[in-house]
């Protein structure tokens, strides 16, 4: 009885998984023109701190250290111009600027706080109030 049960049971969930509709499946997610260059770019700035790390410790002579790390640097720059090239530059519109108030020593300009007396530091986030 149980042998039959689990021969049903397993019978029923691969029909199940062999069946599945294509539209109950989720979209994937658009993948990024650059994903693949970002990828790159991340691995030759760790490669950049492997040979720096490696030279400290010794493991590296000053020649192959310069050469290793230039080599690095250029192809660095290569990816980043594919990046550029791909990904074209998002000017944002430029901002308006707020007038800012004569700071009067008594409201801090990055938490608001007031206080009864100028002072030098507030006193809730601890920042400079001029």
């Amino acid at each position: 009885m149980v042998l039959s049960a689990a021969v049903i049971l397993a019978m029923g969930t691969i029909l199940f998984t062999l069946f599945v509709r294509s539209q109950d499946v989720p979209e994937t997610p658009p993948v990024s023109p650059t994903a693949h260059l970002e990828e790159r770019k991340a691995q030759i700035y760790e490669n950049l701190r492997d040979l720096q790390f490696e030279f400290r410790l010794g493991k590296r002579s000053d020649s192959d250290y310069q050469k290793t790390k230039l080599d690095l640097q250029r192809e660095l720059a290569k990816v980043l111009a594919e990046i550029d090239a791909v990904q074209p530059i998002e000017t944002p519109a430029p901002k308006k600027a707020a007038p800012k108030a004569k700071p009067d020593g008594k409201t801090c300009p990055h938490c608001n706080a007031k206080f009864d007396h100028p002072m030098k530091f507030c006193g809730e986030c601890g920042k400079a109030m001029i």
